[in-house]
Parts: structure tokens; sequence; C-alpha cells
């Protein structure tokens, strides 16, 4: 499972660093065609807007997957000095929590737009819409994946500490 976490990890750092170098080429170019050239470039700002919104999801699977992301430590305050099978079962509930909202709002909901979307198309590139919604579900099923991860990590990390608990 930690081959799987890594290569995810590396996968989508790839992705995020060539989607972030593309935008400051593709940002540079549009300055230039503006302002220097006087002809500013029709498809840079469309493809910087729609590779900024790519590179949003994908990064904050990737925050979530390293559980770098933004936590609310109201409950886990509260549960100081409680035992660590509560503090686990917050852990279990979060996890479950967020793979709810990533399969209903992110995958399903996004292939429901992404599907609807495929009839618009970008008047600047001219592609289906329904391709730049396809991140949405992308990145859903990316942070389902960590979502089972973090959920064996959580599964070894209690069979550990029960380990020690029952050899002292």
């Amino acid at each position: 499972m930690d081959n799987l976490r890594k290569a995810l990890n590396k996968v989508i750092e790839v992705i995020c660093m060539a989607l972030l170098a593309f935008m400051v080429v593709l940002g540079t170019w549009q300055i230039i065609t503006r302002y220097v050239l006087n002809n500013p470039s029709t498809v840079s700002e469309d493809l910087l807007i729609y590779s900024f919104v790519w590179m949003a999801l994908l990064g904050s699977s990737y925050v979530f997957g390293k559980k770098d992301h933004m936590t609310m430590v109201f409950f886990r305050q509260r549960l100081e000095g409680k035992s660590p099978k509560v503090k686990m079962g917050l852990e279990i509930m979060t996890e479950l929590v967020v793979m709810v909202f990533s399969a209903l709002v992110l995958v399903l909901g996004g292939v429901q737009i992404s599907m609807l979307a495929m009839g618009q198309v970008s008047p600047a590139l001219g592609i289906p819409m329904g391709y730049i919604y396809l991140a949405l579900p992308l990145s859903g099923i990316i942070t389902i994946i960590y979502n089972i991860l973090n959920l064996v990590d959580l599964k070894k990390e209690s069979t550990s500490s029960k380990k020690v608990v029952n050899n002292n």
C-alpha cells in the first residue's frame, strides 16, 4: 500500500508541476502578446483557467493524501486525554465522511456535470467543456483511493497499538 501511495503521489506531483510550468509559460506568452505585440492571444486565457482548475483539483487530492490539508481541531482538542480508541474512531469517521462526500459530490456530481457539458463547446479552444469538468470525478476518485489507503493505515496503527498494549 505504501508503494501505491508513493506512486500516486509522484504521478500527481509531476502532473501538477507540469501544469504549473505550463501556466507560467502561457501567462508570460499572454503578457507578451497583449502588451508587446499588441495582438492578444485568444486561447491562452482559457488554457490558463482550465489548467488552473485541473491543477487545483488534483493538488487538493494530493494534499488530502499527504494529510497536509486544513483541519478543524475542535473535536480533536475536545478529545485530549480520552482513550486512543475514541481518537481512532474520530479519525475513521472523518475518513468515511470525506469518502462519502468525494463519492457523491465529486465523482457522481462531476460525472453528471461532465456529461451535461459535453454539448457545450469552449469558444476559444473548440473542445467540449465536459473534458474540463472531468477534473471533478478524477479528483474524487483519487481522494477515495487516498481514503482507502488512510483507512488501511489506521487499521495497521490500531493493530500495532493493540500488540504493544498486550505485550505490556
